[in-house]
């Protein structure tokens, strides 16, 4: 169950005070220990309550409030969501709250988020359901031939990603029965990525093929951050193509590292699929310039259509 944890606002949050560097620090910490132990989902911090506005509804008509709002003991800011099984832990780690913050005088506030099964069957829940179809995850596991640790402390500097496995044949039931001189490669390892996972392993012999047909794509809203990190990957690799302006993304660009895993890195990325004539022009990673499609609905294909380019 999730429960939504708020901090409460102050005269300093109101006031715009920014929390100082231990208070950064000390929040850091406590969110990487919810991280590891599997409850942070996602939390942030709110600006003042003067930056904001209300928007209230009388017969569906909208009216504006702007702040600052009062009392300001009953404003928010700043939230942490945990993903926990009962009340009880989510005040466990509620009670951990680090006591830099206003030298331990915060106030925080927890409520249980809603779920489908508080609701009465009908179409509209069904509706809903049909979200829960979709997987909790979808992570990608790539092969390396016995250089695994190197290129996930690798992609982990690169990425300041959280590099929360890495586990040898070793140090798993799997040793029993695997030559001692294989002991040291990685069975497991897993980079945390804002809760989605690049995992890899060890391969040996004829079970190691070199990755082909695939690519891992990372999206940066920040095109500096994006060029050092296509830059870092594509060093002693191959440049697949340049890291630079196209008509789907502000700068895009593909590349094969030295391991030879493939990448994609974009930032602020734009696709876009329009409409003309029976026609449909695909916009996007892997996509060819200029390329159209012509929705065949007997068949439920798409085939190659040429056509002139058009803006979005």
């Amino acid at each position: 169950m999730r429960y939504i944890l708020m901090r409460k606002a102050d005269a300093d949050t109101e006031c715009g005070v920014l929390p100082t560097e231990d208070v950064l620090q000390a929040m850091a910490d406590y969110n990487e220990r919810m991280t590891q132990a599997g409850v942070f989902v996602t939390g942030d911090g709110i600006r003042p309550t003067r930056e904001g506005c209300r928007i209230q509804f009388r017969n569906g008509e909208p009216t504006i409030t702007h702040g600052p709002f009062e009392p300001v003991g009953e404003q928010l800011a700043g939230y942490s969501v945990l993903d926990v099984e009962s009340l009880d832990e989510a005040i466990a780690w509620a009670r951990e709250w680090p006591r830099e913050d206003t030298d331990g005088n915060a106030s925080l506030e927890l409520r249980r988020y809603f779920t489908l099964e508080d609701f009465e069957p009908g179409p509209a829940l069904e509706k809903h359901r049909l979200q829960e179809r979709l997987p909790k995850e979808m992570n990608v596991h790539v092969c390396f031939a016995g250089n695994c640790r190197e290129a996930m402390e690798f992609y982990a500097d690169v990425t300041s990603g959280h590099l929360e496995a890495l586990l040898t044949v070793g140090e798993t039931p799997a040793a029993a029965e695997t030559p001692p001189e294989q002991h040291g490669n990685i069975i497991h390892a897993s980079l945390n990525l804002r809760g989605r996972r690049l995992m890899g392993a060890d391969m040996t012999g004829d079970c190691y093929q070199e990755p082909r047909g695939a690519q891992v794509h990372l999206e940066y809203d920040c095109p500096d951050q994006a060029e050092r990190v296509f830059t870092a990957l594509a060093e002693g690799g191959e440049v697949i193509m340049s890291f630079e302006e196209t008509f789907w993304a502000h700068r895009f660009g593909m590349a094969r590292d030295r391991f030879g895993v493939q990448w994609m890195i974009s930032c602020q990325l734009q696709q876009c699929v329009q409409e003309y004539g029976g026609v449909h022009e695909v916009r996007g990673p892997g996509v060819l310039p200029g390329a159209h499609h012509r929705c065949d609905e007997r068949e439920g294909m798409a085939r190659p259509e040429p056509g002139m380019r058009r803006g979005c």
